[in-house]
């Protein structure tokens, strides 16, 4: 499947394995689809300079640094301001993240999930960049938060790879945040997540694939990868209503309305 109009991957994890050994064939595979750009996303902050050199080796790869919730008591910054924004002062980086929380999984305390996440917003704050969250079976607290320190002082963001709840949605939505929608949106029992894509505002909706993971239908159980997020875009004009070549246009201004920086790069 291909698309007629520029589409933007806006969240992908080129260096993990089954991506970054056949890169050249998946960015090219990218192309021919109508992805013409695509964030590779940094997930730990020790490893920040390899999605740091995939942007540099190829003109239309931007990438974020940050913190997982996963690594949140692992990485020995996950809680260190000035190494985030140190990793983050990059032409060719346009958001901190992916931060947030899980608690679907063990793999860090809660208390240091919110711990690194608060100060991984306050880094997106002094560097004037969006933050990509994580929120996996924690929406209360993700939304506590969200507003917690928005009223401290305002910040940007988008959840990303969205299957929480309504409620989570619309106090992201309420604070001038963006969901991001990935393959989970094709699958056949996720009739709840397609009726909440069809409230959210469509000036507020961007499109990923969180390659390599959750490929949408037709390839589930497959690799993921950057040229397919043309399908979860196409179910996603299904369930919105619109024209898919609408909103191919719509989720591209919106991906460089969010990560400002990559309009700005020359």
């Amino acid at each position: 499947m291909q698309s007629n109009l520029p589409i933007i991957d806006s969240h992908a994890h080129l260096d993990y394995p089954k991506i970054i050994e056949q890169l050249d064939d998946v960015i090219k595979r990218a192309n021919e689809a109508g992805v013409k750009k695509i964030i590779s996303i940094g997930v730990k902050l020790s490893k920040s300079k390899n999605v740091q050199a995939i942007s540099e080796k190829y003109e239309d790869i931007f990438f974020s640094a940050g913190i997982h919730p996963h690594e949140a008591s692992s990485e020995p910054d996950a809680c260190n301001l000035e190494a985030i924004i140190q990793a983050a002062s990059h032409p060719k980086c346009v958001a901190i993240g992916e931060a947030g929380l899980d608690y679907f999984y063990d793999h860090s305390p809660q208390e240091a999930q919110q711990d690194s996440f608060r100060v991984q917003i306050q880094a997106a704050r002094e560097l004037d960049l969006p933050i990509i969250i994580h929120s996996r079976d924690a929406d209360e607290d993700m939304a506590s938060i969200i507003e917690e320190e928005y009223e401290k002082s305002p910040f940007k963001g988008v959840l990303h790879c969205f299957s929480s709840g309504k409620d989570l949605a619309k106090r992201a939505i309420n604070k001038g945040f963006y969901i991001s929608f990935s393959g989970i949106l094709t699958f056949p029992k996720s009739t709840e997540l397609r009726e909440i894509a069809s409230k959210v505002p469509c000036d507020r909706i961007l499109v990923e694939t969180d390659a390599p993971f959750l490929a949408p239908v037709p390839f589930r159980g497959k690799t993921n990868e950057p040229a397919y997020t043309v399908y979860t875009l196409k179910t996603l004009s299904e369930a919105i209503g619109k024209p898919f070549d609408e909103m191919a246009k719509q989720t591209f201004q919106n991906t460089l309305k969010l990560f400002s920086k990559i309009g700005e790069y020359k």
